[in-house]
């Protein structure tokens, strides 16, 4: 496990590293001196923490377990976002450690809520270092599904490969085929917005908020920032990378024989947004102007949650269930995932129709693809819907005795253990963190990280912490 635990995490210390460099690159170029040491604070850090995991490390060639694997990634989740807190911890607002380990870790898990009340106040180096830490929590997500990628079926698999199991080899490779696509990703969404006449700072931010599915702004509303109807419609396309899976791209031009099992979630996923395309379009377009619509529709589907400012609250309960459902299980995007409650559904009307009429034969098997999905792969499902509704009611009971009302603790849960931002969409865009009580950001901070990671994975831990016989 020290190879593999060592590794990743000297990996992740080291983008860390390059990011806190390029934020003293930019401090310096825009004359930004206020929170400059913390930066050179974090990039001495993490720098050392890279070369010390790389050099502790040793060459077993032991397998590593499914365990040690779900605690290294775990192990990241904790961890990394300590270094990430240090520029907010030692900043000039006088930010607690709690609040600066809250910042870090909600960006981080690509989640979007803030202590921060005004962000126009804020440093511009600072506003870009919360954009970062949501840019690599996006990839440590991504690479976190394929160190794990043996507890999933193998319908998700052959979506990525045609590999069963992973190697080392093949775990290299997918990790850097990973990292290429979604840093090109994050830089044509960056120029896509330069060429929409937004300005280039915004367009970074909203770029490494976009691609990692996040929900920090540069600005306190996104208003402020996208101006017109074709920036609006453009923007709410862009989100739809982080909905469907990051391999669709490639997989459409690199893949030879285009089997259908690369694009079976994406096919689905394609359908899905179609549907919900044409029911927003006619049934909810009260005020004819679909762009704002729009925006909010795919804000939800990839997780994202940020909002223009004129959304109607009687659709909030509309919204959170898209958030509930999600996208491409190979994306940054959070939700039980669509193909899943699609399969469950699916299994549980057959099941029922095959008592009314039991000589007919009901057939467990995809809309667009010749794939069946097997028992094995229902009862994961199943039981990842158990672990999320367990999840939200611990939740929702710790949050309404901290004091929050009923309809608050119920949304927040929700968005926090779906990863995304609160907003005017889900009638919580007044709603502040800064001044809750130290004992509920611990609430949020571990089931954030909860939401991030998959949630079978806690089954799998507690099968083997709890019960051991």
């Amino acid at each position: 496990m020290n190879f593999l635990k060592f590794i990743y995490l000297s990996f992740f210390c080291g983008i860390i590293s390059v990011l806190s460099f390029f934020n003293i690159v930019y401090s310096y170029y825009l004359n930004l001196y206020l929170n400059l040491n913390t930066y050179i604070y974090t990039f001495l850090i993490s720098l050392f923490l890279t070369i010390i995991f790389y050099l502790i490390k040793n060459n077993d060639k032991k397998k590593t377990t499914i365990y040690e694997k779900i605690l290294t990634i775990l192990l990241g989740y904790f961890f990394l976002p300590l270094i990430i807190a240090i520029p907010f911890y030692f900043s000039i607002y006088n930010l607690t450690f709690i609040n600066s380990y809250f910042e870090s870790i909600s960006g981080f898990t690509s989640t979007g809520f803030t202590i921060f009340d005004n962000i126009n106040h804020i440093d511009q180096s600072l506003i870009l270092w919360r954009s970062s830490s949501q840019w690599v929590g996006g990839l440590y997500f991504l690479f976190s599904i394929i160190l794990l990628i043996d507890i999933f079926d193998n319908s998700f698999k052959k979506s990525l490969t045609n590999f069963i199991s992973f190697n080392n080899a093949e775990t290299l490779k997918q990790s850097l085929k990973i990292f290429l696509l979604y840093t090109l990703t994050t830089l044509g969404i960056f120029i896509i917005f330069n060429t929409l006449n937004i300005r280039t700072f915004n367009s970074l931010n909203l770029a490494m908020t976009i691609v990692s599915s996040g929900g920090f702004l540069p600005s306190n509303n996104l208003s402020n920032i996208l101006i017109n109807n074709s920036q609006i419609i453009i923007t709410s396309l862009l989100m739809l990378t982080s909905f469907f899976s990051i391999f669709l791209f490639y997989n459409l031009v690199f893949t030879k024989n285009h089997n259908l099992n690369f694009f079976n979630e994406d096919i689905h996923l394609f359908f899905y947004f179609g549907v919900l395309l044409g029911i927003f379009l006619l049934f909810f377009n009260f005020d004819n102007n679909f762009s704002y619509l729009f925006l909010s529709l795919t804000s939800s589907v990839s997780s994202i949650g940020v909002s223009l400012n004129n959304n109607s609250d009687n659709l909030s309960f509309i919204f959170l269930i898209l958030v509930i459902i999600g996208g491409s299980f190979f994306s940054t995007s959070s939700g039980i995932r669509f193909l899943k409650i699609y399969s469950l559904f699916k299994y549980s009307i057959n099941e029922i129709l095959s008592y009314s009429k039991p000589k007919k034969i009901f057939v467990n098997k995809h809309l667009f693809s010749k794939e069946f999905f097997q028992m094995g792969e229902i009862y994961k499902y199943f039981l990842s819907m158990i672990i999320f509704i367990i999840s939200l009611l611990l939740l929702v009971i710790l949050l309404t005795l901290s004091g929050i009302d009923f309809e608050s603790s119920f949304k927040l849960s929700i968005l926090t253990l779906m990863n995304t931002v609160n907003s005017t969409m889900y009638g919580l865009g007044d709603f502040s963190f800064r001044d809750l009580h130290f004992l509920t950001k611990y609430y949020l901070i571990l089931f954030m990280i909860i939401g991030r990671v998959e949630l079978l994975t806690l089954l799998i831990i507690s099968k083997k912490f709890i019960f051991r016989n």
